[in-house]
């Protein structure tokens, strides 16, 4: 049994190095609150240097990524910012929380079906779930331990995490400067708390997990507050519009030109 084990493990390894998704760039780390702990990845800098200050990424992975392995949240958006090109131009500090196995981001209602076609209903209010509350924790830890830019603080998530994106801005409405909203969603009366954060929010037409309309309706929401916000509605893309976002050329470029405002 150790032996098929072994040679799973092994597998898996092989099969992240032959991605060329170096993991190994990402330190483990955790954060323990009372009896609960939350584990994160986190990835310094090039030639980091506590004297200096850098922006910081946090990135909220999807449901499918939930877990205690400290590794999964890293499947979708850490090569991201592995690249060579992204460590050089780029300097920051970049953080990849990990979600309970049986919580969710955000307090949003998943309504009973199947993972296609199924409905959410996004609170307007309510108290945060136990992952929320110590993802905020976690960047509260982050803000005060580590030589970070006050006004380069950003988060982006996808599906799952791109719901916790806005919640977690909505929570902390003075904190990020930009955001990152993939496939995600949230209640349109929300978006007075958003409007100081600049958004990028992305969806795919053709989504049957979480509805784009969604995104539509915050990046609506968003603008009728004179909050700055781009949307980009990909036409013949699924539910994996993370693939395109990640592929935008100027989606870096964008996120660390924003600085916080005081609007």
């Amino acid at each position: 049994m150790n032996k098929i084990l072994c040679f799973i493990v092994c597998s898996i390894i092989l099969c992240l190095t032959s991605k060329g998704q170096d993991y190994s760039l990402y330190e483990k780390r955790s954060l323990v609150q009372n009896s609960d702990t939350m584990y994160y990845r986190i990835m310094f800098p090039k030639n980091y240097d506590s004297m200096k200050t850098y922006p910081v990424v946090f990135f909220l992975h999807g449901a499918g990524e939930r877990g205690n392995d400290n590794l999964k949240q890293l499947v979708h958006g850490g090569k991201l910012f592995t690249s060579d090109s992204a460590r050089n131009f780029y300097q920051s500090i970049v953080i990849f929380p990990q979600c309970s196995n049986k919580d969710y981001w955000s307090n949003v209602l998943r309504l009973q079906g199947d993972i296609q076609n199924r409905s959410f209903y996004f609170l307007e209010d309510g108290e945060p779930s136990r992952s929320m509350e110590l993802l905020q924790e976690l960047v509260k830890y982050v803000l005060n331990e580590y030589p970070v830019k006050k006004d380069q603080v950003y988060v982006g998530g996808l599906s799952m995490g791109g719901m916790g994106t806005f919640e977690l801005v909505r929570r902390m409405p003075n904190t990020f400067a930009a955001a990152i909203s993939i496939c995600g969603g949230a209640n349109p009366s929300t978006a007075k708390q958003l409007r100081k954060t600049n958004w990028w929010i992305f969806h795919g037409a053709n989504d049957n997990v979480v509805n784009p309309v969604f995104s539509e309706e915050m990046f609506k929401a968003l603008k009728a507050k004179n909050a700055k916000v781009k949307f980009t509605l990909y036409p013949t893309v699924n539910h994996n519009s993370w693939d395109s976002a990640f592929a935008e050329p100027g989606l870096l470029t964008w996120l660390f030109s924003q600085r916080k405002n005081n609007r």
